[in-house]
């Protein structure tokens, strides 16, 4: 059984979370994402994703191999209260988007995610890898082959750039993604990648050659703009990468570029 913890998300668009811990309660996270912690609260470093402690090794290095497939680090840092009172840690999003709490128990103990999307979770929640079923999926799904598998009954917290959408499709129902902005879905929804029909959509329709198709039943997390979307505009922005200034050859942008030292 996994830890019942409380939290408080805060923050619109560069959020984070505020999770309560009990006396003895834990909460495993990503390296690097803590924001603060209050007195009582021990840090540690360890393989051990479960934090119940026990098992051997090689089942410790094994699991933590599959952690770093799916986009996450070796280590994982234990936060567990060791105070005689409720006692806060917070988490921080990484850039800008949602923190999205998902109850693992009330989906069916599982859930299928994006790599990198795991920002932190009850004692009791696992993280390892889950392979894509078809060739095509893998190869052209935008993730690679691997992606998160989530597993347990208690609170885990996802983070995607953008607005998360949830959906839940009815059985048979189909739903068509582009490859960036599905976040996560239930193992229970069918995962595959179509070609966009046609030469000229396919060129000139600005969506890219494929998305993803997903059948129902089951529930799926959509983001509004997919990180690497955003990455490919700021760097098509920036004077020093090739872009240009929105408003390049006006007296204001010569005047901000010899300011900033683009025109020296």
């Amino acid at each position: 059984m996994a830890d019942e913890i409380d939290y408080k998300l805060i923050g619109d668009d560069l959020q984070g979370v505020i999770i309560t811990l009990d006396p003895g309660e834990a909460v495993v996270a990503e390296a690097g994402g803590m924001m603060y912690m209050q007195d009582g609260i021990r840090m540690a470093t360890s393989l051990d994703m479960t934090g119940r402690g026990g098992g051997k090794l090689f089942d410790k290095l094994m699991s933590a191999g599959k952690r770093v497939l799916s986009g996450d680090s070796f280590f994982v840092t234990w936060f567990t209260n060791e105070a005689s009172r409720r006692r806060d840690v917070a988490f921080a999003a990484p850039y800008p988007g949602k923190i999205q709490p998902i109850d693992l128990g009330e989906i069916g103990g599982t859930l299928i995610a994006q790599k990198d999307s795991f920002l932190c979770g009850a004692r009791g929640v696992d993280v390892s890898i889950a392979f894509s079923r078809r060739f095509g999926a893998g190869f052209f799904g935008g993730e690679g082959f691997i992606l998160q598998k989530l597993t347990g009954d208690g609170l885990v917290f996802l983070h995607a750039s953008g607005t998360l959408h949830t959906m839940d499709l009815a059985p048979g129902e189909v739903l068509k993604v582009d490859t960036g902005c599905l976040v996560a879905f239930q193992p229970s929804v069918d995962y595959d990648i179509q070609t966009v029909p046609g030469v000229k959509t396919a060129l000139f329709g600005g969506e890219g050659l494929f998305f993803v198709k997903l059948t129902g039943p089951g529930r799926v997390i959509l983001q509004t703009l997919p990180f690497s979307r955003l990455a490919d505009r700021i760097i098509a922005a920036a004077p020093r990468a090739g872009g240009s200034r929105r408003e390049e050859g006006g007296v204001l942008g010569m005047l901000g570029g010899m300011l900033d030292g683009d025109n020296s």
